[in-house]
């Protein structure tokens, strides 16, 4: 019993120290200076397929945006209900887009659509489901990629806001989708990334023409990803940050079910793309996580004081470092993370389901439509 408590300390210390070299710091945008601008036009893409419970947010805080210069375009990838209409009634231009080519995924096709009436020097594209945080949200993310030379890739992940208590089962999902970027590692930018941030993606048009956009991935289901590879193989930076305070998103507000289909659509796939090394960090934290619980029961049942003192303050430890993970990439409650060994078992199970969608049934399905992988 000795040899296998000290085994489970040994594991569990490794597992705290793998989470800080693999999520070591996380980059926000640049502050907001009246000091500051820029005089580039942004054409904001907006692809949207069935968002009229979600897209009113985005529309709105785009209205209070100021001191840069932008016009927005809605792509409509075959809605079935008022997405377009909503749309239309903040003034934005909607662009129909419900016939795809062969060969070309619902969002790829609307974002090159979209790109190709884009009159701006910069492209930013927005999911439906996003929210710029203030009227200064859009000069900041602007500033930064102009601070970063104006070239490449600027992708932010959105601030996930947590409403329903069910909402908090994605809270090590978005750990993990910022872990497996491997850029806020210890060692940054010397572990080559994944790709780019979905949600918000905001490129110059000169350079997303000449990587070819979205037209050379149109058949990626991560389409984020893929147009990440894309850049950094044709040489151009691709820069994540954090969007904390910037951009926010909630997400799966419809219920479990939502979202569970919206993690097990391409969590797998993208998985793949993570460096070998972090996700060696990623296996022995969500190992010491697992272990953390049952060590504490074993150390409470058989183990004596000592043990379980030693047991209890590991799992504190834990749950402390969890927290902070949690909560650099959304509001999740403490409370629920408290019980953070069953968060990493629904995690477990969906990521499980979602290699069996991905590589044996090859197929997925997302907001109606089944794609064929």
């Amino acid at each position: 019993m000795y040899i296998l408590f000290i085994c489970c300390v040994i594991i569990i210390i490794l597992a705290i120290i793998s989470g800080f070299l693999m999520f070591w710091k996380v980059p926000l945008p640049t502050p907001y200076s009246t000091n500051k601008n820029t005089s580039e036009m942004v054409s904001i893409i907006i692809p949207a397929r069935n968002e009229a419970k979600r897209i009113t947010p985005l529309l709105k805080s785009l209205q209070l945006q100021q001191g840069i210069r932008f016009e927005t375009i809605l792509i409509d990838d075959g809605s079935t209900d008022k997405t377009a209409c909503i749309a239309d009634s903040y003034g934005i231009k909607v662009i129909q887009n419900d016939r795809l080519e062969n060969g070309w995924i619902g969002k790829s096709a609307a974002c090159w659509t979209g790109a190709k009436h884009a009159n701006g020097d910069w492209l930013l594209f927005l999911d439906a489901d996003t929210q710029l945080q203030t009227a200064n949200s859009l000069q900041q993310i602007v500033l930064t990629y102009q601070r970063l030379g104006a070239r490449g890739i600027l992708s932010l992940q959105p601030y996930h806001t947590i409403r329903r208590p069910y909402e908090n089962l994605s809270a090590i999902f978005n750990i993990i989708v910022m872990v497996g970027m491997s850029v806020f590692s210890i060692w940054k930018h010397r572990l080559k990334g994944a790709g780019a941030f979905g949600p918000c993606i905001l490129c110059n048009k000169a350079d997303y023409m000449n990587v070819g956009g979205h037209e050379v991935i149109r058949n990626a289901v991560m389409d984020d990803l893929a147009l990440g590879e894309a850049f950094r193989e044709a040489g151009a930076p691709v820069y994540c940050y954090g969007g904390r305070g910037v951009i926010n998103f909630r997400m799966y507000p419809e219920g479990i079910g939502s979202l569970c289909e919206g993690w097990t659509k391409s969590f797998a796939t993208a998985s793949q793309e993570t460096h070998p090394l972090v996700t060696f960090f990623i296996s022995i934290w969500i190992s010491g996580a697992f272990l953390s619980l049952p060590f504490f029961m074993l150390a409470g049942y058989a183990g004596g004081t000592d043990w379980t003192i030693i047991a209890t303050f590991l799992y504190v430890l834990l749950f402390g470092q969890v927290s902070l993970f949690a909560r650099r990439t959304g509001n999740f409650s403490y409370v629920v993370l408290a019980f953070y060994p069953l968060l990493f078992l629904f995690f477990t199970i969906l990521f499980f389901w979602s290699i069996y969608l991905t590589h044996i049934r090859k197929t997925v399905s997302w907001r109606g439509r089944k794609i064929k992988l």
